[in-house]
């Protein structure tokens, strides 16, 4: 007579805002970073089209430090303040910008507002990938491999709740429910992410527009970014941070 494999009970912990959290509180922890709006879409666009590696840092001035000691034909620097481009950097935070022709082979110098304060954050956590609705399958799949107890940060806006990061937060916590081999014991930060995805994640597009971060940035030009960054699956690779670098998993042999 068969039986049934027993679940593998996997906890997971929901941070809506990365307010108040200290880094240490996410050593050793598998990790997972949402900036939907845009930091972990132009993240993982960079690194498809070719980036070498995407340097997170948490301010301007170290983005301008970092950048005086590196050669300036294989680095960029790259960002945003208040979602517009910072004065004297080569590309804004803009997906749109991080085209194969600009970016590849090039290490990447990257400050953003919320989302690399945020992989700061999470600068000694065991395992640590960014995601967001363009990558979301890849994330889901290498949680589910990684078969342990998982810590999603949202990078919310400025440390406040945007629903779009929770909403993804939500989509990956139903995604990994539906795996038989998965039991999941969430939090209730969870739990409400789980049921934002189920009321507003069947038409990510228009969740985003809606959105306050969402509306924003359609006001100032950049409402062509809110459709890529919700395109489900369409830019499917895994970006990892590996030491202060972001650069793409490693293929398992």
């Amino acid at each position: 007579m068969k039986t049934n494999p027993v679940s593998k009970k996997i906890s997971v912990t929901v941070h809506l805002t990365p307010n108040d959290l200290d880094e240490m509180e996410l050593k050793d922890k598998n990790l997972v970073v949402i900036d939907v709006l845009r930091a972990s879409t132009t993240i993982a666009m960079a690194l498809q089209n070719g980036a070498k590696e995407i340097m997170p840092v948490g301010s301007i001035e170290n983005a301008v430090k970092i950048s005086g000691s590196l050669f300036g034909g294989v680095t960029l620097r790259a960002g945003e303040r208040n979602s517009k481009m910072i004065e004297g950097f080569n590309l804004g935070n803009s997906p749109k910008e991080f085209t194969e022709d600009v970016v590849k082979g090039k290490s990447i110098i990257f400050f953003t507002t919320n989302g690399t304060v945020a992989i700061g954050k999470g600068k000694h956590a065991k395992n640590l990938v960014i995601a967001g609705f363009v990558n979301l399958s890849l994330v889901v799949d290498f949680l589910s491999t990684l078969n342990e107890d998982i810590v999603i940060l949202c990078a919310a806006k400025e440390n406040t709740f945007c629903v779009e990061d929770a909403v993804c937060a939500g989509r990956i916590i139903n995604k990994m429910s539906s795996l038989q081999s998965i039991d999941l014991l969430l939090d209730d930060a969870g739990i409400a992410c789980a049921m934002l995805d189920k009321g507003f994640g069947k038409s990510i597009l228009k969740m985003l527009k809606s959105s306050e971060h969402g509306k924003y940035l359609t006001e100032i030009g950049f409402v062509d970014d809110l459709k890529i960054c919700a395109g489900l699956d369409t830019v499917p690779v895994l970006p990892v941070l590996t030491g202060n670098v972001i650069k793409l998993q490693k293929e398992k042999l």
